[in-house]
């Protein structure tokens, strides 16, 4: 059992800590990858678990970032408040065992993880081909109807990979690594 945890994008990241009750962002107000509004909405989302979650942000001015973020984080949670009047919902916090924890931080490296270093499988013709684009698009769809756009990236770099080889008829790099020098 932790009191405090320290660590440097480990919330954004998606270590699946249900009980965080406070979250603090230092610096929130310098721009840059890890406090854009997209970064702030996902950390400060961690404490949202929490029926009593918080979140602060140090900083000495209101970026941008942090303003699409606060006008963003104000829409969804006033059509959560609407949704649960409409429908007899009373917020309750997540609770989840140890083990459940455990399990759905090792489903989720398995899922966000690249293919080893052949990148999608190899289909042996056109055909085979085909009907395996058609399944990663099912997945890709069914990720993104979940709202999990890591896994649907994945997914359609995939795609675009298996497409660019049918184009050209040659293995295409896979995308973020440098092809390989032969």
């Amino acid at each position: 059992e932790f009191d405090v945890l320290v660590g440097i994008n480990l919330l954004r990241e998606g270590l699946d800590l249900p009980e965080v009750s406070l979250v603090a962002i230092l610096d929130a107000d310098q721009e840059g990858f890890l406090r854009s509004d997209r970064s702030l909405i996902q950390t400060v989302g961690r404490a949202a678990r929490h029926l009593q979650g918080r979140a602060i942000l140090y900083a000495d001015r209101v970026t941008g970032s942090m303003q699409r973020a606060l006008d963003e984080m104000t829409r969804r949670r006033e059509a959560q408040v609407a949704y649960n009047a409409q429908h007899g919902i009373t917020p309750r916090s997540i609770v989840k065992s140890v083990d459940q924890v455990r399990f759905a931080t090792r489903f989720a490296d398995a899922k966000t993880a690249r293919p080893a270093e052949g990148g999608v499988p190899r289909p042996a013709d056109a055909k085979e081909r085909d009907a395996l684009i058609k399944l990663l698009e099912s997945q890709m769809q069914a990720a993104a109807e979940e709202l999990d756009f890591e896994l649907a990236a994945v997914l359609r770099d995939q795609i675009l990979e298996l497409r660019a080889e049918a184009d050209t008829g040659r293995h295409a790099p896979v995308r973020g690594r440098a092809p390989a020098v032969r």
